[in-house]
């Protein structure tokens, strides 16, 4: 507010390969900028997609149809991995020129962790396969996060991890082996309602007879318990109180929030009305037994995590 605003307006645009031709086509590009100059628009940058490194001629005529600088022409060429687009940027002087149009300073990029990111991904010196046992399965994206955590963590070790999506219906109905033989490890993420419960239940007790590395987040972990109580503690039948109301080992059931001491009752017996605004947020005591798994990850008893639930 104080004075004139440095500006940068950069453009993505298409610039399609026509294998019969053999030849970049330029003119989408000149009338995508053309019908922003109708309206007022002058685009500093230009990105443009592809599949291939523009030449110098190339930019040079974009630069000189479109109104910009040469070194404006930015090839933003298809990858193999999004975490080479720091470092193809920077090859195409793309963070330099915005330094520039900004008139800003700044000191010289750091890309060595790109760099040992991309290797990585190239030439890992080890590798695993994960199955994640679900029911969104058909839409990998469900489960975005977790695949990039699974991703990063592969990262951090040096390793390419390669995830299979595995139904849990599927495991009802042909059991585990068929499905997680082939796997070093198997996580079981969170989720909502009954459908691919007993699936998700067979995955974990595989992966405890087979000595196969386990996490289970959320819904996973209470089927984690679940799963203990019935095939070692013997409980048969135990279940949450989300699937089944009555079950005689109510070994997950709603929190102890929701039970009145005097009629040791869920004061909400309608399963749909305990939901909405219910869930138990934010940081959480906890103490942990000494001669535990939890306390020898933590080096402590009395533990602080954040929670987000509504069944314990």
């Amino acid at each position: 507010e104080d004075g004139p605003e440095n500006t940068c307006f950069i453009h993505l645009t298409l610039l399609p390969y026509i294998a019969t031709a053999g030849e970049l086509k330029t003119k989408p590009t000149q009338h995508s900028v053309k019908e922003l100059r109708e309206i007022g628009i002058q685009p500093d940058i230009l990105l443009c997609r592809t599949d291939r490194f523009l030449t110098p001629d190339i930019k040079g005529k974009i630069a000189l149809f479109c109104n910009i600088e040469r070194d404006a022409v930015i090839t933003a060429k298809d990858v193999e991995s999004i975490y080479e687009v720091p470092l193809l940027f920077h090859q195409e002087g793309l963070d330099e020129k915005i330094v520039e149009k900004l008139n800003i300073w700044t000191g010289a990029p750091r890309l060595e962790i790109w760099k040992k990111i991309v290797k990585t991904t190239r030439n890992p010196k080890r590798n695993t396969t994960i199955a994640i046992v679900g029911k969104y399965i058909d839409l990998e994206d469900s489960y975005k996060s977790l695949n990039e955590a699974l991703f990063h963590g592969g990262l951090a070790n040096d390793a390419s991890v390669t995830l299979k999506f595995v139904d849990s219906e599927q495991i009802e109905q042909n059991g585990a082996d068929r499905s997680l033989r082939d796997v070093r490890s198997i996580l079981v993420p969170g989720g909502f309602g009954s459908r691919g419960i007993e699936g998700k239940i067979e995955a974990i007790r595989y992966s405890r007879e087979k000595r196969i590395p386990f996490l289970g987040i959320c819904l996973g972990m209470q089927l984690a318990v679940i799963e203990f109580a019935r095939n070692v503690c013997k409980l048969k039948g135990a279940h949450s109180t989300e699937f089944d109301a009555k079950t005689r080992y109510p070994v997950i059931c709603l929190l102890t929030e929701w039970i009145d001491p005097r009629s040791k009752t869920v004061q909400k017996r309608d399963e749909s009305a305990a939901k909405g605004g219910t869930m138990r947020l934010g940081a959480y005591p906890c103490k942990l037994a000494k001669k535990s798994r939890a306390y020898e990850a933590y080096k402590k008893i009395e533990i602080s995590e954040r929670h987000r639930h509504r069944y314990e």
